[in-house]
């Protein structure tokens, strides 16, 4: 057969194979593979660079330290064992946010404290009130002696034009770990984060992202890519994300500090069933192990569904940030 008598239908089939093959060519080429501790610290510094630009907050992360946090108390109220205040900060030069802080009235400051993060169509109240899936583990943990902290997490509006949803979710979040820092009371070596679903996701991010987080519980989240692109929002993506990375190679940013996954028994295959999560395990141990601490990331299958495994999280937290095992 000669180039001339070729079918075009051929020859368009021939084209289509070639894109698909080139499009999955550039998918993930920071894919995390083993390496050296320091080149995999090099690595994570070059990606969290490159993942920075991409959401479009790089130029905040720069000057971070010159944003300042204007608190204004809006209203405080007694819960026995601790105060829960609602907070305006600014997030970006005129532009304030609202936190829920707690702060226990019976330890002895410094002490640990939690970013606590809801999900798709929560907001900072579910994770102190939420007793279903969310198990009000923030409340469980103000009353075990934490600091917490409760952002509104953005849902599917950008605020800033030239930002990204998700460059402004983190951005949002990490303002709340430069509020716990901020605070007396808090230890700021003992900063954690945990959340569920798009919690679960951005629990996922602040820890990758900003190191001064020592312990992530990551619930209903773990999955791949390709899974999220069928059932579920798009708000996850953002322009070069795919071209980058996988959610493995995100969580592996975290290493060697504390990671801790959940991901319930009952999921269904459409959602965040624990068969992916623990292929996905698989990329990010290697992370770990090459940093010298493979005991440090944990995936923890629970009987529950879509939910938090409240005494895991609570043993997590107690191991990593207070020091010690649960009572």
């Amino acid at each position: 057969m000669t180039a001339k008598s070729i079918p075009s239908s051929l020859v368009f089939l021939l084209v289509a194979l070639c894109s698909v093959a080139g499009a999955a060519d550039n998918l993930r080429t920071m894919k995390y593979t083993s390496r050296s501790a320091a080149d995999a610290e090099a690595w994570q510094q070059d990606l969290r660079a490159r993942l920075f630009r991409a959401m479009k907050i790089d130029d905040l992360v720069a000057r971070e330290a010159e944003i300042t946090l204007e608190p204004r108390v809006v209203s405080k109220t007694d819960k026995g064992t601790y105060t829960e205040q609602e907070i305006e900060i600014q997030s970006t030069p005129g532009r304030k946010i609202r936190v829920l802080v707690t702060t226990p009235t019976k330890e002895n400051p410094p002490c640990p404290a939690v970013v606590c993060i809801h999900g798709h169509g929560g907001n900072r109240r579910v994770v102190h009130d939420n007793l279903k899936i969310y198990k009000a583990f923030a409340a469980e943990l103000a009353a075990r002696g934490y600091v917490t902290i409760a952002a509104d997490v953005g849902q599917h509006e950008v605020y800033e034009e030239g930002r990204t949803l998700m460059g402004e979710r983190l951005w949002d979040l990490m303002r709340c770990v430069d509020y716990l820092r901020s605070m007396p009371e808090v230890d700021p070596n003992r900063i954690g984060c945990g959340g569920l679903s798009l919690g679960g996701e951005m629990a996922m991010w602040l820890g990758a992202m900003d190191t001064r987080v020592a312990a992530t519980v990551s619930a209903g989240f773990l999955t791949r890519m390709d899974q999220m692109e069928h059932n579920h929002c798009m708000c996850w993506k953002f322009d070069g994300l795919r071209e980058l990375v996988d959610f493995a190679d995100i969580y592996a940013m975290t290493a060697p500090r504390p990671l801790i996954c959940q991901n319930g028994e009952k999921e269904p295959p459409s959602q965040f069933p624990p068969s992916i999560a623990r292929e996905a395990l698989k990329e990010i141990l290697a992370a770990y192990a090459d940093m010298g601490k493979p005991d440090n990331v944990q995936l923890d299958v629970h009987p529950g569904a879509h939910e938090i495994d409240l005494p895991n999280l609570l043993e997590f937290f107690d191991q990593h940030l207070r020091g010690r095992e649960t009572e």
